[in-house]
């Protein structure tokens, strides 16, 4: 079973759960926090999901309350491509054109309903390859 990282802080804790919940029949989700809604740092959590990504080679999910903060920290890793999804087109374009591995959500921005289809969308895309790739690499060059 492919495992799948899910990361939060204490905005979307409910949402994370939300998600854990429905998608561990199709993936071994590994939680790696925050376990409550109490007032947590999103960067310490941003490090974590990037740091697991990055050594294992799987994807991401992390959320925060508008997915902004999150997104910001998980992207200062070289070798992420986490892109702040706001619908199902995005999250498709996110991993056609830029093959993302952390897909970044606001948990305070969509209903339960419009989270896991941005996320099944997300899980579903392949990566189209070809004219993309050479721009994918272009974006860990120094």
């Amino acid at each position: 079973m492919e495992k799948l990282y899910i990361v939060t802080d204490h905005a979307a804790f409910e949402a994370k759960e939300f998600l854990k919940e429905k998608l561990q029949t199709k993936f071994e989700v590994i939680d790696l926090g925050t376990n409550s809604n109490e007032s947590v740092h999103y960067p310490d959590y941003g490090k974590k999901i990037a740091q697991a990504v990055l050594e294992n080679g799987q994807r991401g999910i992390a959320l925060c309350g508008s997915g902004i903060g999150i997104s910001i920290q998980v992207n200062r890793y070289k070798g992420i491509r986490a892109a702040l999804c706001r619908d199902v087109e995005d999250a498709q374009m996110s991993r056609k054109h830029n093959d993302s591995n952390i897909l970044c959500l606001g948990g305070r921005k969509h209903s339960n309903q419009q989270l896991i289809e941005i996320v099944n969308a997300w899980l579903e895309t392949e990566f189209e390859g070809g004219r993309h790739q050479t721009r994918v690499s272009m974006l860990d060059q120094d």
